[in-house]
Protein backbone atom coordinates (compact mmCIF):
# COMPACT_ATOMS: atom_id res chain seq x y z
CA UNK A 1 0.00 0.00 0.00
CA UNK A 2 1.34 3.38 -1.14
CA UNK A 3 2.28 5.19 2.42
CA UNK A 4 0.01 8.11 1.86
CA UNK A 5 -3.20 5.44 2.09
CA UNK A 6 -2.32 3.97 5.38
CA UNK A 7 -4.84 6.04 7.93
CA UNK A 8 -7.66 6.49 4.66
CA UNK A 9 -11.04 4.75 5.17
CA UNK A 10 -12.58 3.07 2.90
CA UNK A 11 -15.92 4.86 1.98
CA UNK A 12 -16.90 8.06 0.40
CA UNK A 13 -15.88 11.41 1.63
CA UNK A 14 -19.06 12.62 0.67
CA UNK A 15 -21.15 10.04 2.61
CA UNK A 16 -19.12 10.20 6.10
CA UNK A 17 -21.21 13.18 6.82
CA UNK A 18 -23.39 14.08 10.21
CA UNK A 19 -26.38 15.45 8.28
CA UNK A 20 -26.25 12.06 6.50
CA UNK A 21 -30.62 11.61 6.47
CA UNK A 22 -31.79 8.88 8.21
CA UNK A 23 -33.04 6.03 6.18
CA UNK A 24 -36.96 5.92 4.80
CA UNK A 25 -39.30 3.42 5.49
CA UNK A 26 -39.33 0.25 2.80
CA UNK A 27 -42.62 -0.62 0.83
CA UNK A 28 -44.35 -3.46 2.49
CA UNK A 29 -47.54 -4.96 0.94
CA UNK A 30 -49.68 -2.60 -1.52
CA UNK A 31 -49.52 0.92 -3.00
CA UNK A 32 -50.76 2.95 -6.11
CA UNK A 33 -49.55 5.84 -7.59
CA UNK A 34 -50.06 7.69 -10.89
CA UNK A 35 -46.10 8.05 -11.69
CA UNK A 36 -43.92 5.88 -9.75
CA UNK A 37 -40.46 6.19 -10.03
CA UNK A 38 -37.42 3.54 -9.86
CA UNK A 39 -34.22 4.90 -8.51
CA UNK A 40 -33.19 7.52 -5.90
CA UNK A 41 -30.09 8.79 -7.91
CA UNK A 42 -29.72 11.97 -9.59
CA UNK A 43 -32.20 10.88 -12.61
CA UNK A 44 -35.28 9.36 -10.48
CA UNK A 45 -35.00 12.79 -7.57
CA UNK A 46 -35.14 15.26 -10.47
CA UNK A 47 -37.65 13.11 -11.96
CA UNK A 48 -39.77 13.00 -9.16
CA UNK A 49 -39.28 16.67 -7.97
CA UNK A 50 -40.12 18.03 -11.77
CA UNK A 51 -42.85 15.75 -12.21
CA UNK A 52 -44.96 17.29 -8.99
CA UNK A 53 -44.01 20.80 -10.50
CA UNK A 54 -45.31 19.89 -13.71
CA UNK A 55 -48.19 17.67 -13.08
CA UNK A 56 -49.45 18.57 -9.52
CA UNK A 57 -52.47 16.50 -9.95
CA UNK A 58 -50.67 13.12 -9.98
CA UNK A 59 -49.46 11.42 -7.39
CA UNK A 60 -45.86 10.35 -7.65
CA UNK A 61 -43.93 7.44 -5.35
CA UNK A 62 -40.45 6.54 -5.84
CA UNK A 63 -38.66 3.47 -4.79
CA UNK A 64 -35.04 2.97 -4.02
CA UNK A 65 -33.20 -0.31 -3.46
CA UNK A 66 -30.71 1.22 -0.87
CA UNK A 67 -30.41 4.85 0.11
CA UNK A 68 -31.31 7.84 -1.49
CA UNK A 69 -27.84 9.03 -3.07
CA UNK A 70 -25.71 6.26 -2.11
CA UNK A 71 -24.49 5.16 -5.31
CA UNK A 72 -22.95 7.30 -8.39
CA UNK A 73 -24.87 10.24 -7.31
CA UNK A 74 -23.42 10.11 -3.83
CA UNK A 75 -19.79 9.41 -4.03
CA UNK A 76 -18.84 11.46 -7.66
CA UNK A 77 -15.79 13.95 -7.97
CA UNK A 78 -18.89 16.77 -7.89
CA UNK A 79 -18.13 18.33 -11.27
CA UNK A 80 -21.85 19.69 -12.62
CA UNK A 81 -20.55 19.67 -16.45
CA UNK A 82 -22.87 21.89 -18.96
CA UNK A 83 -22.49 19.57 -21.74
CA UNK A 84 -25.24 16.71 -22.19
CA UNK A 85 -22.89 15.23 -24.71
CA UNK A 86 -19.75 13.88 -22.65
CA UNK A 87 -17.87 17.07 -23.89
CA UNK A 88 -17.88 19.59 -26.97
CA UNK A 89 -15.49 16.89 -28.84
CA UNK A 90 -18.32 14.58 -28.48
CA UNK A 91 -21.14 16.55 -29.26
CA UNK A 92 -19.20 17.89 -32.32
CA UNK A 93 -18.21 14.27 -33.97
CA UNK A 94 -21.86 12.70 -33.29
CA UNK A 95 -24.05 16.09 -33.83
CA UNK A 96 -22.72 18.74 -35.62
CA UNK A 97 -26.18 19.93 -36.93
CA UNK A 98 -27.45 20.71 -33.62
CA UNK A 99 -24.35 21.09 -31.30
CA UNK A 100 -25.21 24.66 -31.16
CA UNK A 101 -28.80 23.61 -29.65
CA UNK A 102 -27.17 21.19 -27.14
CA UNK A 103 -25.11 23.47 -25.87
CA UNK A 104 -27.39 26.09 -25.43
CA UNK A 105 -29.86 23.81 -23.78
CA UNK A 106 -27.04 22.59 -21.40
CA UNK A 107 -25.93 25.87 -20.35
CA UNK A 108 -29.69 26.73 -19.19
CA UNK A 109 -29.56 23.62 -17.37
CA UNK A 110 -27.43 24.41 -15.40
CA UNK A 111 -28.17 27.56 -14.56
CA UNK A 112 -31.63 26.03 -13.35
CA UNK A 113 -30.22 23.98 -11.51
CA UNK A 114 -28.10 26.83 -9.69
CA UNK A 115 -31.18 28.58 -9.67
CA UNK A 116 -33.17 25.85 -7.71
CA UNK A 117 -30.49 24.81 -5.18
CA UNK A 118 -30.64 28.52 -4.41
CA UNK A 119 -34.34 28.48 -4.23
CA UNK A 120 -34.52 25.22 -2.10
CA UNK A 121 -32.07 26.13 0.52
CA UNK A 122 -29.69 23.50 -0.28
CA UNK A 123 -26.32 23.73 1.01
CA UNK A 124 -24.43 21.96 -1.37
CA UNK A 125 -21.08 24.35 -1.58
CA UNK A 126 -22.69 25.19 -5.02
CA UNK A 127 -19.76 27.30 -7.41
CA UNK A 128 -19.61 28.18 -11.09
CA UNK A 129 -15.95 27.58 -10.88
CA UNK A 130 -15.50 27.12 -14.40
CA UNK A 131 -12.86 23.93 -15.57
CA UNK A 132 -9.17 24.23 -16.62
CA UNK A 133 -8.03 21.27 -19.01
CA UNK A 134 -3.98 20.47 -18.92
CA UNK A 135 -2.06 18.98 -21.16
CA UNK A 136 1.02 17.10 -19.96
CA UNK A 137 2.43 15.51 -23.34
CA UNK A 138 3.17 17.64 -26.51
CA UNK A 139 0.47 15.97 -28.44
CA UNK A 140 -1.97 17.11 -26.21
CA UNK A 141 -0.84 20.92 -26.38
CA UNK A 142 -1.72 20.24 -30.08
CA UNK A 143 -5.15 19.34 -29.83
CA UNK A 144 -6.06 21.79 -27.12
CA UNK A 145 -5.17 24.41 -30.18
CA UNK A 146 -7.09 22.72 -32.28
CA UNK A 147 -9.84 22.32 -29.90
CA UNK A 148 -9.90 26.10 -29.44
CA UNK A 149 -10.27 27.25 -33.29
CA UNK A 150 -13.08 24.99 -33.25
CA UNK A 151 -14.50 25.97 -30.12
CA UNK A 152 -13.71 29.75 -31.16
CA UNK A 153 -16.28 28.82 -34.43
CA UNK A 154 -19.02 28.24 -32.08
CA UNK A 155 -18.32 31.27 -30.26
CA UNK A 156 -18.00 28.91 -26.52
CA UNK A 157 -16.17 31.37 -24.31
CA UNK A 158 -12.38 29.60 -23.78
CA UNK A 159 -8.53 30.94 -23.36
CA UNK A 160 -5.86 29.24 -24.09
CA UNK A 161 -2.94 28.80 -21.79
CA UNK A 162 0.54 28.49 -22.43
CA UNK A 163 3.13 26.21 -19.68
CA UNK A 164 4.14 29.73 -17.61
CA UNK A 165 0.11 30.63 -17.51
CA UNK A 166 -0.91 27.42 -16.67
CA UNK A 167 1.53 26.81 -14.03
CA UNK A 168 0.62 30.31 -12.23
CA UNK A 169 -3.38 28.92 -12.13
CA UNK A 170 -2.09 25.66 -10.42
CA UNK A 171 1.71 24.86 -10.38
CA UNK A 172 2.56 21.31 -11.42
CA UNK A 173 5.99 20.18 -13.25
CA UNK A 174 4.08 18.00 -15.70
CA UNK A 175 1.97 20.45 -17.27
CA UNK A 176 2.99 22.09 -21.20
CA UNK A 177 -0.41 23.75 -21.61
CA UNK A 178 -4.01 24.01 -20.74
CA UNK A 179 -7.45 25.71 -22.08
CA UNK A 180 -9.68 27.60 -19.72
CA UNK A 181 -13.62 27.01 -19.83
CA UNK A 182 -14.99 30.05 -16.99
CA UNK A 183 -18.40 28.75 -17.66
CA UNK A 184 -18.67 25.52 -18.32
CA UNK A 185 -18.76 24.00 -14.82
CA UNK A 186 -20.11 24.07 -11.14
CA UNK A 187 -18.50 22.20 -8.20
CA UNK A 188 -20.82 20.64 -5.68
CA UNK A 189 -20.98 18.54 -2.41
CA UNK A 190 -22.69 15.48 -4.29
CA UNK A 191 -24.12 13.80 -1.59
CA UNK A 192 -25.73 17.36 -0.28
CA UNK A 193 -27.12 17.53 -3.33
CA UNK A 194 -29.20 14.61 -3.74
CA UNK A 195 -30.08 14.35 0.27
CA UNK A 196 -31.57 18.27 -0.80
CA UNK A 197 -33.37 16.77 -3.66
CA UNK A 198 -34.52 13.86 -1.87
CA UNK A 199 -35.80 16.13 0.92
CA UNK A 200 -37.72 18.83 -1.64
CA UNK A 201 -39.39 15.71 -3.07
CA UNK A 202 -40.40 14.89 0.51
CA UNK A 203 -41.65 18.64 0.75
CA UNK A 204 -43.64 18.39 -2.57
CA UNK A 205 -45.34 15.44 -1.83
CA UNK A 206 -43.06 12.94 -3.46
CA UNK A 207 -43.61 9.48 -1.28
CA UNK A 208 -40.25 7.50 -0.64
CA UNK A 209 -39.47 4.10 -0.32
CA UNK A 210 -35.87 3.36 0.49
CA UNK A 211 -34.50 -0.60 0.90
CA UNK A 212 -37.40 -1.57 -1.56
CA UNK A 213 -35.82 -3.23 -4.50
CA UNK A 214 -37.66 -3.56 -7.86
CA UNK A 215 -37.55 -6.80 -9.42
CA UNK A 216 -40.34 -6.78 -11.71
CA UNK A 217 -42.22 -4.76 -14.26
CA UNK A 218 -45.46 -5.99 -15.44
CA UNK A 219 -48.35 -5.10 -17.49
CA UNK A 220 -51.48 -5.46 -15.43
CA UNK A 221 -54.66 -4.64 -17.41
CA UNK A 222 -54.79 -1.31 -17.90
CA UNK A 223 -51.45 -0.41 -15.54
CA UNK A 224 -48.35 -1.39 -14.61
CA UNK A 225 -47.44 -3.79 -11.86
CA UNK A 226 -43.71 -3.41 -10.11
CA UNK A 227 -42.99 -5.82 -7.29
CA UNK A 228 -40.72 -5.07 -4.74
CA UNK A 229 -39.07 -7.25 -2.01
CA UNK A 230 -41.73 -6.58 0.21
CA UNK A 231 -44.83 -5.08 -1.68
CA UNK A 232 -46.32 -3.97 -5.02
CA UNK A 233 -47.29 -0.76 -6.50
CA UNK A 234 -49.80 -0.50 -9.66
CA UNK A 235 -48.78 2.32 -11.69
CA UNK A 236 -50.09 4.58 -14.19
CA UNK A 237 -46.78 5.14 -15.89
CA UNK A 238 -43.47 4.66 -14.97
CA UNK A 239 -39.89 6.37 -14.76
CA UNK A 240 -36.82 4.00 -15.09
CA UNK A 241 -33.94 5.56 -13.42
CA UNK A 242 -31.27 3.05 -12.30
CA UNK A 243 -28.87 3.90 -14.58
CA UNK A 244 -25.38 1.32 -13.75
CA UNK A 245 -27.50 -1.02 -12.59
CA UNK A 246 -29.51 -4.33 -14.21
CA UNK A 247 -32.70 -2.80 -16.07
CA UNK A 248 -36.11 -3.87 -15.78
CA UNK A 249 -36.69 -3.54 -19.53
CA UNK A 250 -34.54 -6.64 -20.77
CA UNK A 251 -34.21 -5.08 -24.30
CA UNK A 252 -31.77 -2.81 -22.34
CA UNK A 253 -29.61 -4.87 -21.11
CA UNK A 254 -26.41 -4.96 -23.50
CA UNK A 255 -27.00 -0.34 -23.95
CA UNK A 256 -24.45 0.29 -21.10
CA UNK A 257 -22.21 -1.80 -19.22
CA UNK A 258 -21.26 -0.99 -15.61
CA UNK A 259 -17.82 0.41 -14.96
CA UNK A 260 -15.53 0.67 -11.64
CA UNK A 261 -14.53 4.54 -11.00
CA UNK A 262 -11.74 5.02 -8.10
CA UNK A 263 -11.52 8.39 -6.23
CA UNK A 264 -9.26 9.31 -3.24
CA UNK A 265 -9.31 12.70 -1.00
CA UNK A 266 -6.84 14.35 1.03
CA UNK A 267 -6.71 15.66 4.45
CA UNK A 268 -7.39 19.79 4.42
CA UNK A 269 -4.19 21.34 2.69
CA UNK A 270 -2.10 23.94 5.33
CA UNK A 271 -1.86 27.46 4.20
CA UNK A 272 1.94 26.72 2.65
CA UNK A 273 0.39 23.70 0.83
CA UNK A 274 -2.11 25.40 -0.80
CA UNK A 275 0.41 28.18 -1.78
CA UNK A 276 3.13 26.12 -3.08
CA UNK A 277 0.50 24.90 -6.13
CA UNK A 278 -1.44 28.32 -6.28
CA UNK A 279 -5.44 26.91 -7.67
CA UNK A 280 -6.56 30.49 -6.73
CA UNK A 281 -9.46 30.11 -9.29
CA UNK A 282 -10.52 27.19 -7.48
CA UNK A 283 -11.25 25.81 -10.87
CA UNK A 284 -12.19 21.78 -11.49
CA UNK A 285 -9.22 20.34 -13.26
CA UNK A 286 -9.14 17.34 -15.65
CA UNK A 287 -5.95 16.36 -17.85
CA UNK A 288 -6.18 15.52 -21.61
CA UNK A 289 -4.90 11.82 -21.52
CA UNK A 290 -7.53 9.13 -22.62
CA UNK A 291 -6.84 8.09 -19.10
CA UNK A 292 -7.57 10.55 -17.63
CA UNK A 293 -7.68 12.36 -13.98
CA UNK A 294 -10.16 15.08 -13.01
CA UNK A 295 -9.55 16.36 -9.31
CA UNK A 296 -10.80 19.78 -7.38
CA UNK A 297 -10.83 21.47 -3.86
CA UNK A 298 -13.39 20.95 -1.44
CA UNK A 299 -14.82 24.36 0.93
CA UNK A 300 -12.12 22.61 3.43
CA UNK A 301 -9.22 22.68 1.13
CA UNK A 302 -9.07 18.78 0.47
CA UNK A 303 -7.69 17.99 -3.02
CA UNK A 304 -10.39 15.00 -4.86
CA UNK A 305 -8.36 13.33 -6.98
CA UNK A 306 -9.92 10.39 -9.33
CA UNK A 307 -10.65 8.87 -12.44
CA UNK A 308 -7.75 7.37 -14.63
CA UNK A 309 -8.52 3.68 -14.16
CA UNK A 310 -12.03 2.44 -15.18
CA UNK A 311 -12.44 -1.21 -15.07
CA UNK A 312 -14.99 -3.47 -15.98
CA UNK A 313 -15.71 -7.08 -14.76
CA UNK A 314 -16.61 -9.94 -16.69
CA UNK A 315 -20.26 -10.43 -17.11
CA UNK A 316 -21.38 -6.81 -16.41
CA UNK A 317 -20.48 -7.36 -12.72
CA UNK A 318 -21.78 -5.69 -9.54
CA UNK A 319 -20.26 -6.57 -6.23
CA UNK A 320 -18.88 -4.24 -2.99
CA UNK A 321 -16.05 -6.86 -3.26
CA UNK A 322 -14.74 -5.03 -6.41
CA UNK A 323 -15.38 -1.25 -5.17
CA UNK A 324 -11.92 -2.17 -3.01
CA UNK A 325 -9.05 -2.58 -5.29
CA UNK A 326 -5.52 -1.58 -3.93
CA UNK A 327 -3.99 -0.99 -7.07
CA UNK A 328 -6.23 1.54 -8.73
CA UNK A 329 -6.08 3.72 -5.34
CA UNK A 330 -2.57 2.51 -5.20
CA UNK A 331 -1.59 3.57 -8.72
CA UNK A 332 -3.93 6.86 -8.18
CA UNK A 333 -1.57 8.12 -5.02
CA UNK A 334 1.45 7.61 -7.16
CA UNK A 335 0.34 9.77 -9.86
CA UNK A 336 -1.15 12.67 -7.53
CA UNK A 337 2.76 12.81 -6.22
CA UNK A 338 3.62 12.60 -9.21
CA UNK A 339 1.61 15.51 -10.25
CA UNK A 340 2.36 17.63 -6.91
CA UNK A 341 5.30 16.64 -5.85
CA UNK A 342 5.66 19.52 -3.95
CA UNK A 343 3.15 17.93 -1.88
CA UNK A 344 4.98 14.92 -0.71
CA UNK A 345 3.81 13.64 2.63
CA UNK A 346 0.01 14.80 2.85
CA UNK A 347 -2.09 11.70 3.48
CA UNK A 348 -5.35 10.70 2.42
CA UNK A 349 -8.12 10.47 4.77
CA UNK A 350 -10.76 8.29 2.56
CA UNK A 351 -11.20 6.13 -0.62
CA UNK A 352 -13.55 4.71 -2.43
CA UNK A 353 -14.61 3.32 -5.56
CA UNK A 354 -17.70 2.28 -7.63
CA UNK A 355 -20.16 1.40 -10.41
CA UNK A 356 -21.33 4.21 -13.43
CA UNK A 357 -22.86 3.26 -16.07
CA UNK A 358 -20.96 4.02 -19.68
CA UNK A 359 -22.62 3.20 -23.26
CA UNK A 360 -20.96 3.25 -26.77
CA UNK A 361 -21.95 6.99 -27.61
CA UNK A 362 -20.54 8.22 -23.61
CA UNK A 363 -23.71 10.63 -23.44
CA UNK A 364 -27.32 9.80 -22.33
CA UNK A 365 -29.88 8.32 -24.46
CA UNK A 366 -33.55 8.19 -23.90
CA UNK A 367 -36.69 5.76 -25.28
CA UNK A 368 -40.28 4.30 -23.62
CA UNK A 369 -41.94 0.76 -23.73
CA UNK A 370 -45.33 -0.27 -22.91
CA UNK A 371 -47.14 1.97 -25.73
CA UNK A 372 -45.14 4.91 -24.04
CA UNK A 373 -45.91 4.42 -20.51
CA UNK A 374 -42.34 3.95 -19.47
CA UNK A 375 -40.15 5.92 -19.92
CA UNK A 376 -35.89 5.67 -18.99
CA UNK A 377 -32.68 7.50 -19.26
CA UNK A 378 -29.60 5.99 -19.01
CA UNK A 379 -25.88 5.97 -20.46
CA UNK A 380 -24.20 9.24 -18.91
CA UNK A 381 -20.90 7.60 -18.87
CA UNK A 382 -19.86 9.68 -16.24
CA UNK A 383 -21.13 13.41 -16.65
CA UNK A 384 -24.46 13.10 -15.15
CA UNK A 385 -24.39 15.26 -12.44
CA UNK A 386 -26.13 18.03 -14.35
CA UNK A 387 -27.10 16.24 -17.36
CA UNK A 388 -29.82 14.04 -15.07
CA UNK A 389 -32.00 17.02 -14.97
CA UNK A 390 -32.37 17.26 -18.92
CA UNK A 391 -32.76 13.20 -18.77
CA UNK A 392 -35.65 13.72 -16.55
CA UNK A 393 -37.31 16.56 -18.31
CA UNK A 394 -36.82 13.93 -21.51
CA UNK A 395 -38.91 10.98 -19.46
CA UNK A 396 -41.40 13.59 -18.65
CA UNK A 397 -42.43 14.96 -21.87
CA UNK A 398 -41.95 11.32 -22.84
CA UNK A 399 -44.78 10.10 -21.04
CA UNK A 400 -47.06 13.31 -20.88
CA UNK A 401 -46.64 12.54 -24.82
CA UNK A 402 -45.44 16.34 -25.45
CA UNK A 403 -43.38 17.26 -28.68
CA UNK A 404 -40.45 19.55 -27.43
CA UNK A 405 -37.81 21.08 -28.55
CA UNK A 406 -36.04 18.57 -25.98
CA UNK A 407 -37.91 14.95 -27.99
CA UNK A 408 -37.07 16.23 -31.53
CA UNK A 409 -33.18 16.64 -30.93
CA UNK A 410 -31.52 13.68 -33.23
CA UNK A 411 -30.04 12.91 -29.79
CA UNK A 412 -33.49 12.29 -27.92
CA UNK A 413 -34.61 10.06 -30.92
CA UNK A 414 -31.52 7.87 -31.42
CA UNK A 415 -29.62 4.97 -29.81
CA UNK A 416 -25.91 4.18 -29.68
CA UNK A 417 -24.95 1.17 -30.51
CA UNK A 418 -25.04 -2.00 -28.14
CA UNK A 419 -22.12 -3.59 -26.52
CA UNK A 420 -21.58 -6.81 -27.71
CA UNK A 421 -22.33 -10.47 -25.10
CA UNK A 422 -19.98 -12.25 -23.59
CA UNK A 423 -17.39 -12.89 -23.88
CA UNK A 424 -16.90 -10.09 -27.20
CA UNK A 425 -18.06 -7.47 -24.21
CA UNK A 426 -14.97 -8.36 -22.20
CA UNK A 427 -12.22 -9.05 -24.88
CA UNK A 428 -13.60 -5.75 -26.63
CA UNK A 429 -13.35 -3.06 -23.17
CA UNK A 430 -9.76 -4.78 -22.86
CA UNK A 431 -8.63 -4.25 -26.26
CA UNK A 432 -10.42 -0.81 -26.41
CA UNK A 433 -8.59 0.16 -22.94
CA UNK A 434 -5.10 -1.44 -23.78
CA UNK A 435 -5.35 0.81 -27.19
CA UNK A 436 -6.28 3.95 -25.20
CA UNK A 437 -3.41 3.39 -22.62
CA UNK A 438 -0.87 2.94 -25.98
CA UNK A 439 -2.12 6.01 -27.30
CA UNK A 440 -1.68 8.20 -24.58
CA UNK A 441 2.51 6.37 -24.09
CA UNK A 442 2.63 7.20 -28.28
CA UNK A 443 2.08 10.54 -29.07
CA UNK A 444 -1.82 10.35 -28.81
CA UNK A 445 -1.58 8.06 -32.16
CA UNK A 446 -4.34 5.72 -32.31
CA UNK A 447 -3.62 2.63 -33.83
CA UNK A 448 -6.00 0.48 -36.55
CA UNK A 449 -8.08 -0.89 -33.50
CA UNK A 450 -9.27 2.45 -31.93
CA UNK A 451 -9.36 3.69 -35.82
CA UNK A 452 -12.22 0.85 -36.58
CA UNK A 453 -14.08 2.11 -33.69
CA UNK A 454 -14.39 5.51 -34.34
CA UNK A 455 -15.32 4.69 -38.06
CA UNK A 456 -18.22 2.66 -36.44
CA UNK A 457 -19.15 5.29 -33.72
CA UNK A 458 -18.19 2.61 -31.13
CA UNK A 459 -16.57 3.84 -27.88
CA UNK A 460 -15.38 3.16 -24.15
CA UNK A 461 -14.95 5.54 -21.26
CA UNK A 462 -15.57 6.92 -18.09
Amino acid sequence: MHPSLQDSVRTSYWLDDQVRPAPLPPLVGAAEADLVVVGGGYTGLWTALLARERFPEKSVLLLEAGQCGDQASGRNGGFASASLTHGFGNGLERWPSELDALDRLGAENLREIGATIERLGIDCDWRLSGELAVATQPHQVEELHELSATLAEHGVAHSVLDQVATRARLDSPTYLGGLALPDETALLEPARLAWGLRAACLEAGVVIHEGSRVTSLQRASTSLRLTTDAGWVRAGQVALATNAFPSLLRRLRLMTVPVYDYVLITEPLSGAQLASIGWGGREGVGDSANLFHYYRLTRDNRILWGGYDAVYHYGSKISPVLETSGRTHDLLAAQFFETFPQLEGLRFTHRWAGVIDTCTRFSAFFGTAYGGSVAYALGYTGLGVAATRFGAQVMLDHLAGEITERTKLEMVRTKPLPFPPEPFRWAGIKAMTASLEASDAHGGRRNLFLRSMDRLGFGFDS
